[in-house]
């Protein structure tokens, strides 16, 4: 198991800005790539952005580029997600994932932490 524990969400205005982090246990997290998915009632877990194992490729989902972005200290064991340019449709419980070589998904999750954005 790879207890992950995401903070940071809350109540902000359209426009703002929040800033999620997700603790990792272990001693193995700067072998792990990290994601951050989101999820609303009724859809489909959403992808929101990934980073790899040294912090040196990142990838995001079409409906946050520019506004969002990932980064990881592996000195700290947390991996962020830095929320620009809010608007009401990234409300959503904000999940943080890790995926363990050579493993081609990601087993271990968070309990989420809730983004309410209002207009």
């Amino acid at each position: 198991q790879v207890p992950l524990v995401e903070s940071g969400g809350g109540l902000v205005q359209a426009g703002g800005s929040l800033r999620l982090s997700c603790a990792v246990s272990g001693r193995a997290f700067s072998t792990y790539r990290m994601g951050w998915f989101r999820q609303t009632p009724g859809k489909e877990r959403e992808f929101v952005a990934t980073i790899n194992w040294s912090g040196s490729a990142t990838s995001y989902g079409d409906s946050v580029k520019g506004r969002f972005t990932i980064s990881r200290d592996n000195a700290k064991n947390t991996v962020y997600l830095q929320m620009n340019s809010l608007k009401p449709e990234d409300t959503a419980v904000y999940l943080c994932a890790a995926r363990k070589p050579p493993d081609d998904q990601y087993k271990y999750w968070g309990q989420g932490t809730q983004v309410t954005v209002s207009s």
